[in-house]
C-alpha cells in the first residue's frame, strides 16, 4: 500500500472528479470548513471540481494527488497569484486527506510535492488561512509554516456557527 504522489493535468484532473468529489464530501463531513455547507454529499462537489480542472488547464492551479491502489485518497491545491505584482506568490488550498487513508503520512506528501511544483514555476512565497482551533491549523507549523495572525468570525464552519482564519507563510525555492 505505498501511495503514490502525482501533479494533475486538466484531463486526468476530470477522471479524478468522482475520487476528489468523495475526498471533499468526507472532509466537510468530517468537520472541515471549506467554504461548504452541510448537507454535503459528492455529487454536490462536481461542478466544484469541473471548475477547478478549468483552472488546471489555464495554468492558474497546481493540484496534486495522493493515490492509494489507484484511488486518489487525497489532495492539496495551489493558486498561482495573477496580478502583475504578484508572480512570486502562491496560495496553498484545501489540503485534504480522506478519513480512510489518514495516518500514511499523506499530507507532509502532498505539502512536498506542491510545493516543489509551485517553486519549480517559479514560486517563492506561498500564504494559507484555515480554520482557527482545526486539526489543519496544528498541522502546518510541523511543515515549517509561519503563523501570522488569526481573523475572528471569518466564516462558518459547515454546520453553521462562526469560526476564526489562521494566517500562514512559507518561503519556497
Amino acid at each position: 500500500m505505498t501511495p503514490t504522489i502525482r501533479i494533475l493535468d486538466a484531463a486526468a484532473t476530470r477522471a479524478a472528479i468522482p475520487d476528489l468529489s468523495d475526498i471533499l464530501s468526507d472532509c466537510i463531513n468530517g468537520g472541515a470548513s471549506l467554504g461548504f455547507m452541510l448537507p454535503f454529499e459528492p455529487q454536490d462537489a462536481t461542478a466544484y471540481w469541473n471548475g477547478i480542472a478549468d483552472e488546471v488547464e489555464k495554468g492558474t492551479i497546481i493540484l496534486a494527488v495522493a493515490e492509494v491502489e489507484g484511488r486518489a485518497v487525497g489532495t492539496v491545491q495551489i493558486g498561482l497569484a495573477s496580478k502583475p505584482n504578484q508572480p512570486h506568490r502562491g496560495d496553498l488550498m484545501k489540503l485534504l486527506v480522506h478519513h480512510d487513508a489518514r495516518g500514511l503520512g499523506l499530507s507532509r506528501k502532498l505539502m512536498e510535492a506542491v510545493e516543489t511544483e509551485a517553486a519549480r514555476q517559479g514560486r517563492t512565497l506561498l500564504v494559507l488561512d484555515t480554520a482557527t482551533g482545526s486539526d489543519a491549523e496544528r498541522i502546518y507549523p510541523r511543515f515549517g509554516w509561519q503563523r501570522v495572525g488569526v481573523i475572528p468570525d471569518y466564516a462558518l464552519w459547515p454546520q453553521g456557527g462562526l469560526c476564526g482564519t489562521t494566517l500562514f507563510y512559507k518561503r519556497i525555492g
